[in-house]
């Protein structure tokens, strides 16, 4: 998998460009409200309690303004990736204790026969570790630019 791949995992629908959460828990819930309206999740609290437990084990807030909460649920049948933008930044209790200002949410099926699940979370990791990218993501606001962006690494 090559960094451009990820590109193909995003889709408009789930582009948040302008977050309107303030704590925690309320982004982790509009995150994952597109995929609700979307019938791709039937029960957002399901997915909420297992992302809130996720963040029991330490924060997926990995610094520099980015956070990247994902689980394994049986409640979804492949991959989904949801992208959300913050313009004010939200106290995420992130490892470098900044507000985090870019989300992407990555959830996947306890068993995905391709198996790409950490593959891709590293390949997430590699491309917002650019700032250049990093910093043109958090302030791109239409999908299509989040795709040259990611696509054009």
């Amino acid at each position: 998998m090559n960094i451009s791949d990820v590109v193909k995992y995003f889709r408009e629908e789930n582009f948040l460009p302008e977050l309107k959460a303030k704590t925690k828990d309320d982004v982790l819930e509009e995150l994952i409200t597109p995929l609700y309206r979307q019938n791709v999740i039937r029960n957002k609290s399901v997915i909420l309690e297992t992302l809130q437990k996720r963040e029991t084990l330490g924060s997926t807030g990995i610094g520099f303004g980015v956070a990247i909460p994902h689980c394994r649920t049986l409640t979804v049948s492949d991959i989904q990736l949801v992208l959300g933008i913050s313009k004010n930044g939200i106290d995420y209790n992130a490892i470098d204790d900044e507000n985090v200002t870019l989300f992407i949410l990555v959830i996947a099926p306890p068993h995905e026969k391709s198996n790409l699940y950490l593959p891709l979370l590293g390949k997430i990791v590699e491309l917002l570790r650019d700032e250049k990218i990093r910093n043109a993501i958090k302030n791109c606001d239409t999908f299509a630019t989040l795709t040259e962006i990611i696509g054009g690494e």
